[in-house]
């Protein structure tokens, strides 16, 4: 899978993270618990159920929302999906933030979209103010995982 991406834009979106120094013995679901800014994504992977997934061998590549990106949903939308009633919605929008396979931002250079877990297709842009996935910004990027790579992003992506 490729993202169309120059590699300035890549060498661009790739700052220091917040993430544990071992990182990279952790899988997918541990890095982003460590990393303190993904609690309401925790919380909506274990009521989803995709806990033991995501901690499979993968690879998989998550564009992961920070809590900010849930926050800025319209207010109840996330207290609404984490109802027993709403799993099956709450599965589809988080696999639609995954991607099969191992995609660090230098082999996005060629892509502009990818096919999420959720099956549909995610687009993915390029331009001089940075990658979009869908319409969420891509903020940090390439934090490897012991079974694939997380993408930080500034929104939650909704599937069609």
């Amino acid at each position: 899978m490729k993202i169309l991406l120059t590699s300035a834009l890549a060498a661009a979106l790739i700052a220091p993270t917040t993430f544990a120094d071992d990182h990279e013995k952790k899988d997918i679901v541990d890095t982003a618990v460590a990393a303190g800014s993904f609690s309401t994504l925790a919380a909506a992977v274990t009521e989803a159920e995709l806990v033991d997934a995501l901690k499979s061998e993968g690879p998989f590549t998550v564009f992961a929302p920070t809590d900010k990106a849930f926050a800025a949903l319209p207010e109840g939308t996330v207290e609404m999906l984490l109802k027993p009633e709403n799993r099956a919605q709450l599965v589809s929008i988080l696999t639609y933030h995954v991607v099969p396979g191992r995609v660090p931002a230098s082999a996005v250079v060629d892509l502009s979209g990818a096919v999420s877990l959720q099956g549909q297709r995610l687009d993915i842009s390029a331009s001089d103010r940075g990658v979009k996935i869908d319409k969420a910004k891509v903020v940090k990027t390439d934090i490897e995982c012991s079974n694939g790579i997380i993408h930080v992003i500034d929104g939650v992506l909704l599937p069609s």
